[in-house]
């Protein structure tokens, strides 16, 4: 992934978001997982999985690491959507190998 040394749940993140495997990528958020994106935060698995579908799979989402500090990861992300692509920061709380939060913004 462009030489940038990532942790385990971000890789299984990436590789399964551009597999676009929902049942795999569902699979890298832990027990009491937090995503907030769009300003509108989801929580636990039912609704994980319907953000998933919705924000990543169903729109074709590729991404594209281009830097990785501390537990944020800048990409650059393109699908169907307008506008692509654009550049977001994933911000990753990760325990035993599973995101426990994510929290992503525009860069």
């Amino acid at each position: 992934m462009n030489d940038i040394t990532l942790p385990k749940a971000v890789e299984n993140f990436i590789a399964a978001n551009n597999a676009h495997d929902a049942t795999a990528l569902a699979a890298v958020f832990g027990a009491g997982a937090t995503v907030r994106d769009d300003g509108r935060t989801w929580a636990g698995g039912a609704e994980i999985r319907a953000w998933i579908q919705s924000h990543l799979i169903d729109p074709k989402v590729v991404i594209t690491p281009t830097s990785f500090a501390g537990d944020r990861l800048v990409a650059s992300g393109d699908g169907d959507f307008p506008g692509g692509p654009l550049s977001f920061a994933f911000v990753f709380g990760i325990e035993d190998d599973h995101v426990t939060a994510l929290a992503i913004d525009p860069v």
